[in-house]
């Protein structure tokens, strides 16, 4: 179909610039485009805090979104590089790659423009639907936070909680591995059997095995992966070609770093660029209507999903649109989602699966019994939208695809978050983060800024795939409010790592910083990033000391300089000169204590990440 929302118009002063808000910028127009938005740059207003834009239709008041830097609106200079310092991802990175450090990559700056354009299409739906929000006010800060939500759970989580500072495990000894030939891979299962099958034939008797594993099934939750050292050792002395066999004889799943450079050739990538990380497709419509608002209700109050969802990133675009106003009901196995046990919990229930599913209702159900799939057609009947993320056929195979769910309800948003989206590779492989990592080139991209082997066992593509499927599940739901047109929208972790690599796939990328990174102070460590020569000329005169030299030379001279005060006294004294700055957060227990996230958290049994957006 032709782009989704094409008849709104965005305009906001998202021009390029050198300030902290250049990538949300960037990711703004491009998302946008690819929405059929045709966004239209303005001139901002140069006392407005924050960056800007409008969401215009004709049959809608406009509606104006703020996004602020600070949760608190405060207009400290920052930029990616100190955001995802001061929102504790340096610090979930850093837990296996060896230190605090950041991703390469402007995840922060995408989180927020997803979160931004989601915001808006929610307060246009609301107005459509007899609310009257004409602002919606984020911040980049809160969307750092958010996408470390269920890491923050854990390292909070009363007597139970994990203390995983940067460092926590050997950078050498986790996933990925490394071959005889010197090529780096991902290792992929879901089951213990091709596990143990595959150590064995490589070498590595069964108890070892079993050590691994259970550290390997634990890198999603904890980001961090411990392997015993034997494992490295043994695969050491394998060809690519040999782990291959030994993969497609065990039934592991495997797949080699890629490059930026070798996913760029491939052919599906020119249209997904130009699509954006969805997949929209029009159905039949329909006239039928919504429960109006409740008074006093959020965007989308009164409108229900149903989500049948595993693990982040399905649970967490249900727990988005939740934030919303939605009644999202979770659907489970009789028994329950063995995840709700994983430690820590907190009253019984897993603090990171709270973290994600607290507000919703949950309804266990056998959907592959004939009366469990009646029972979820009447409750898709009067559902607005339908969200999952099985592996592949699986809904056909159910008789819960799309065209089975739009038999009973012709209206109904039907969403689908996968792995790889329409444009799977050509071999079979797994659709988690940390394969979709590898073959993406987000793996090597993360890993050649991190000076690592390869990607992150933070969950990138996760996060950033949930928040994805529910920017695509609201602009649906703008859409058929619209148009009257049902929409099946399709969104992947591949898509989300196209997104993210976006900006090094362009002919003229971003320019870099003049400086920037970590630096030794008196008490903690200090991320600095001067944008522009004028910055960095003001940091050698605040700190006296000579920054011309050069790399090498800077570093020895900031160290210096920098032993006299703590991180936070640099922090405060740095900003107030327009210098972005900020403390390295290396326990996230202490996240909480930052006055300028005060706003975006909540400290109970545990510390959450409240709703994203505010609306007036």
């Amino acid at each position: 179909m032709s782009p989704l929302l094409q008849g709104c118009t965005l305009s906001g002063g998202f021009a390029p610039s050198a300030t902290g808000f250049a990538p949300l910028a960037a990711s703004l127009r491009y998302q946008a485009t690819a929405l059929g938005l045709a966004p239209r740059i303005i001139h901002a207003d140069p006392a407005q805090q924050g960056l800007g834009f409008t969401l215009r239709h004709p049959d809608l008041q406009p509606v104006q979104a703020l996004v602020h830097a600070w949760p608190d609106g405060r207009s400290q200079a920052f930029s990616e590089h100190t955001l995802q310092a001061a929102c504790g991802l340096m610090s979930v990175h850093g837990r296996a790659s060896g230190k605090a450090q950041g991703l390469g990559l402007d995840y922060v700056a995408n989180l927020s423009a997803s979160l931004a354009l989601q915001g808006a299409f929610a307060a246009a739906l609301g107005q459509l639907r007899g609310g009257e929000w004409r602002e919606v006010h984020s911040s980049m800060a809160a969307a750092g936070v958010l996408g470390i939500g269920q890491y923050l759970a854990g390292a909070t989580a009363g007597a139970e909680a994990e203390h995983l500072l940067p460092g926590a495990t050997c950078a050498k000894n986790r996933p990925p591995f490394v071959s005889a030939d010197g090529l780096h891979f991902e290792l992929e299962t879901l089951d213990a059997e091709p596990w143990r099958r595959f150590w064995s034939a490589v070498g590595i008797d069964g108890e070892l095995a079993g050590q691994g594993w259970k550290a390997f099934l634990l890198r999603y939750a904890k980001a961090i992966a411990p392997m015993p050292p034997a494992f490295r050792q043994a695969l050491s002395r394998l060809s690519m070609a040999r782990i291959e066999a030994l993969c497609a004889l065990s039934g592991m799943a495997v797949c080699p770093l890629r490059s930026l450079q070798q996913r760029a050739t491939d052919t599906d990538l020119s249209r997904q660029r130009s699509q954006g990380p969805w997949a929209f497709s029009a159905g039949l419509g329909s006239d039928a209507g919504w429960p109006a608002l409740a008074q006093g209700g959020l965007p989308l109050s009164g409108l229900t999903v149903i989500e049948s969802c595993r693990r982040i990133q399905g649970p967490l675009a249900g727990h988005l649109l939740a934030m919303l106003g939605a009644e999202v009901v979770r659907i489970e196995l009789p028994g329950g989602d063995p995840l709700r046990s994983m430690a820590p919990c907190v009253d019984g229930v897993s603090v990171r699966f709270d973290a994600l599913n607290r507000l919703k209702q949950v309804r266990e159900l056998d959907i592959k019994s004939a009366v469990g799939r009646e029972e979820l057609y009447e409750r898709v009947r009067n559902a607005a939208v339908f969200l999952h993320n099985w592996a592949p056929g699986k809904a056909a195979e159910l008789g819960l695809d799309r065209a089975d769910l739009a038999r009973i309800n012709p209206g109904l948003v039907y969403a689908y978050a996968g792995g790889w989206g329409h444009d799977r590779p050509g071999e079979p492989l797994p659709g988690t983060d940390f394969m979709v990592q590898a073959w993406s080139g987000v793996g090597e991209c993360i890993g050649q800024a991190s000076a690592t082997p390869g990607g992150s066992l933070f969950t990138v593509l996760d996060v950033l795939g949930g928040v994805v499927a529910a920017q695509g599940v609201t602009a649906a739901l703008l859409q058929r409010a619209l148009s009257g047109q049902a929409v099946r929208v399709d969104s992947s972790l591949l898509g989300a790592a196209n997104l993210l690599c976006e900006p090094l796939l362009q002919a003229e990328p971003a320019p870099d910083s003049v400086l920037k990174g970590l630096y030794p102070t008196l008490d903690g460590l200090l991320a600095i990033d001067c944008q522009t020569p004028e910055q960095l000329q003001r940091l050698a005169r605040m700190l006296d000391c000579d920054l011309s030299a050069g790399p090498p030379g800077q570093d020895a001279a900031l160290r210096s300089a920098l032993a006299s005060q703590s991180a936070a006294t640099w922090q405060q004294v740095l900003g107030d000169a327009d210098i972005p700055t900020s403390v390295v957060v290396q326990d996230l227990s202490q996240l909480a204590e930052d006055g300028r996230l005060k706003t975006c958290l909540s400290v109970n049994s545990y510390t959450s990440v409240n709703a994203h957006w505010s609306f007036r």
